[in-house]
This record gives C-alpha cells, sequence and structure tokens, in this order.
C-alpha cells in the first residue's frame, strides 16, 4: 500500500502552517516526520487522519483519490499525543476492545502481569503511553499514525515499542513523529522535514544539519 498527500493549505488567525507538504509513505518502510515545535507534525498527522480539515488537501493510497476522511474508514488507526483510553476503563477490556492477545503481551512487557483489572487511571503516564501505542501498533488497521509514541517511557520500553514497529512495517504503512529525534532518525526508512510549511525528503544528518535543526558536530 501506498499512501500519498499533497496539496495542503492549512492556516490558523491567517498564519499559514502548511501550504507545500508532499509526503509519501508504504507499506514495508517507516516513514518519519520531523520539525521544530509548531511546524505543523501533529496539523499534519491530524490531516491525514480527517479530525482536521485543511483549506485543500490531496490524499490517495494506491493512486485512488480519498474523499472521505480516513476515520470514517477500516483502514487507519491514530495515536494521538493526548491521552487516548478513557480512565474509566479497565486494561483488560482493552484489550477484548482491539481484539489484541493480552498473554502475548504480559510475555514482552512482564510489568504489566497485574494490571490486567486496573483502571488506566491508575496507571503512570509512561505506562499508558506504552500500554496504549502498543495496542495503535497491534490493531488490524493498515495504516498507523503515531503522535509522540515514545513520550515518559523508560528506555527499556522504547527499545521494545521500537521493535515492535520493525516487526509491524511490513504489512503497514507506519507514520510517526517524536521529540525524541534520535528515535525518528534509527527507525525511519524514510524521513522528511517540516518547515516554513513546507516539507523536505532528509537523506542523512547532513540535510538536518543544513537545516539548523541538528547542530554541525552531530554524527
Amino acid at each position: 500500500m501506498i499512501l500519498e498527500i499533497d496539496n495542503i493549505e492549512l492556516s490558523f488567525d491567517n498564519k499559514s502552517i502548511l501550504r507545500g507538504v508532499y509526503l509519501k509513505a508504504e507499506s514495508g518502510k517507516i516513514t518519519g516526520i520531523l520539525g521544530r515545535n509548531g511546524s505543523g507534525k501533529t496539523s499534519l498527522l491530524n490531516i491525514l487522519f480527517g479530525s482536521l480539515k485543511p483549506k485543500y488537501k490531496s490524499i490517495r493510497i494506491d493512486g485512488k483519490f480519498i474523499k472521505e476522511p480516513l476515520f470514517l474508514s477500516t483502514k487507519v488507526a491514530y495515536l494521538p499525543q493526548h491521552k487516548l483510553l478513557s480512565k474509566n476503563i479497565k486494561v483488560g477490556t482493552c484489550f477484548k476492545l482491539f481484539n489484541i492477545d493480552w498473554k502475548t503481551f504480559i510475555q514482552t512487557f512482564q510489568h504489566f502481569k497485574t494490571f490486567k483489572n486496573h483502571y488506566t487511571s491508575e496507571l503512570s503516564g509512561g505506562e499508558l503511553r506504552l500500554l496504549e501505542t502498543y495496542l495503535i501498533l497491534n490493531s488490524d488497521k493498515s495504516i498507523i499514525l503515531l503522535d509522540e509514541p515514545f513520550s515518559n517511557l523508560a528506555p527499556l520500553y522504547i527499545s521494545k515499542i521500537k521493535e515492535i514497529i520493525q516487526k509491524r512495517k511490513a504489512h503497514k504503512v507506519i507514520l510517526l513523529t517524536d521529540h525524541f529525534y534520535e528515535e525518528i532518525l534509527e527507525l525511519s526508512d524514510e524521513l522528511y522535514f517540516l518547515k516554513n510549511g513546507c516539507s523536505k525528503l532528509i537523506c542523512n544528518t547532513k540535510d538536518l544539519q543544513n537545516e539548523g535543526y541538528l547542530p554541525a558536530n552531530s554524527q
């Protein structure tokens, strides 16, 4: 599957946010998005998902124009920056709703063994983010949008989530952005940089240095 978006025009209070973005993501590859705060990364994911309506947009899947919001289809799962799961739902119930196996989860994340009957409100911020990211990645959706998946996660959990992302990319289109740019650089097969409302395909860290995103001595 190939997902493309371009011809976006988005502004807030007469301030242009996105105006020259082209992005292509496909199954078998992980597509990363980097940019400074306010560059429009979250807005771009929201436009793709369909929860934000720009003045203009063009979204295509395998060359076919998609007119309706993607969230109305059965194709997309989105991890937003804000909390995804209700605080009044039990952890075990989340797995039933997403039709995901609990035993497989706790084989990898044994720390959660005793949490099945806990409400999500009883989890720490990092535990909740891990749970939400795992559920989205293991959903039956073919397009996965991840906004700050590594937020509040311990390094060990970041490593495990990265392993899951690598496994899932074979059959899913995965787009992600995070302020942990090192993780995005390491994970991404294709990388875009947002600046001044436009996107640029990044080939190496030198490109990011030239854009002023990384210091000149970065490796």
